[in-house]
């Protein structure tokens, strides 16, 4: 990040600490329980994504531009959990609350790059159910595979350059008192409320990126479904339009699980308990990761039927390994 430091001149020296302390759980009465469930909420989460990204890649039939969005989605919930969970669980249970500052910084960078291309990557999905159901007939043209990958490709670019530039920003404050971070990760706001320099361009763009990553994702996908909702309702029985909605069901879940709990937070704002937010904001990045390949599983049809054909063939491999053992 050192061309952020020396657009500003040469002779500008930032003090950066050797490390942060991470605060986070201090103070909750039998917080060790919740690390534990920590611990397997992160075990599930691993092997529901990955049974969700071996299925696709092995079922020839699941190649479609809709799993190639799941696909990505159960690869951004593995990463993002794997950045979270041992990091946090090695801060506070292994009492390591030390980080230093050049690690605190790339903590930062891929734990909001995962939890931003979640809210991104619903609305790729969101695109796909629109075509699929306001404009059945033009699907195979509208969304294809090329378009699906180039769409994934343009969201991580994006991500990670809005990512570059929050984690450059941060690079040209200087932490003269406190380096204790209030929070159970490298967070963003409290770092650069450390800071003993300007920081209104970190305000500003703490600002800003919520917007562009958040909110701005939840209205499309809200007017998305408002479109569902028009064609649904110029659709003549009631079997069809329960057909036409089951489609989305998946997809609707996810949103709820993600969004909703963002919503209850930042609705309180000062009024929740600081260790409420704490253990609140925390459960909002890790538990969505864990539930959405189990959403798919049970709620679509074609990756149920392909872990059942799976299924079959690990169980007769066996059978068959005992006969020729015997």
């Amino acid at each position: 990040m050192n061309f952020f430091n020396s657009a500003l001149g040469e002779n500008i020296t930032f003090v950066h600490p050797a490390y942060f302390i991470i605060s986070g759980f201090t103070g909750i009465p039998n917080i060790k329980y919740y690390y534990v469930f920590l611990f397997f909420v992160y075990i599930i989460s691993v092997l529901a994504n990955t049974a969700v990204m071996g299925v696709i890649y092995l079922d020839h039939n699941l190649r479609t531009p809709k799993y190639i969005a799941v696909f990505n989605l159960a690869l951004v919930d593995l990463l993002g959990n794997s950045v979270i969970v041992p990091k946090v669980l090695d801060i506070f249970l292994f009492n390591h609350p030390q980080i230093p500052y050049s690690d605190c910084l790339t903590f930062l960078f891929f734990c909001y790059l995962c939890v931003f291309m979640q809210a991104l990557n619903l609305v790729a999905l969101s695109y796909d159910r629109v075509i699929a159901i306001v404009y059945p007939l033009h699907y195979p043209v509208k969304v294809t595979h090329r378009f699906m990958i180039s769409l994934i490709a343009s969201l991580w670019v994006f991500v990670i350059t809005v990512m570059l530039l929050v984690v450059g920003l941060l690079t040209r404050l200087s932490f003269c008192q406190s380096v204790v971070i209030k929070s159970y990760i490298c967070d963003h706001g409290p770092i650069y409320r450390l800071a003993c320099n300007d920081y209104t361009p970190n305000d500003v763009i703490g600002t800003i990126v919520p917007v562009l990553v958040l909110w701005l994702p939840l209205t499309v996908i809200l007017m998305s479904y408002m479109c569902i909702g028009y064609a649904l309702a110029k659709v003549v029985t009631v079997q069809e339009r329960m057909k036409g909605f089951k489609t989305c069901t998946a997809h609707l879940s996810l949103v709820a699980i993600y969004f909703i709990p963002v919503l209850i937070t930042f609705s309180l704002g000062a009024d929740i308990d600081p260790n409420a937010r704490i253990i609140n904001l925390s459960l909002t990045m890790v538990f969505p990761p864990m539930l959405n390949p189990i959403i798919y599983v049970l709620q679509t049809r074609e990756i149920k039927e392909c872990l059942k054909k799976l299924l079959r063939i690990i169980i007769r491999s066996k059978v068959r390994k005992v006969k020729f053992k015997k």
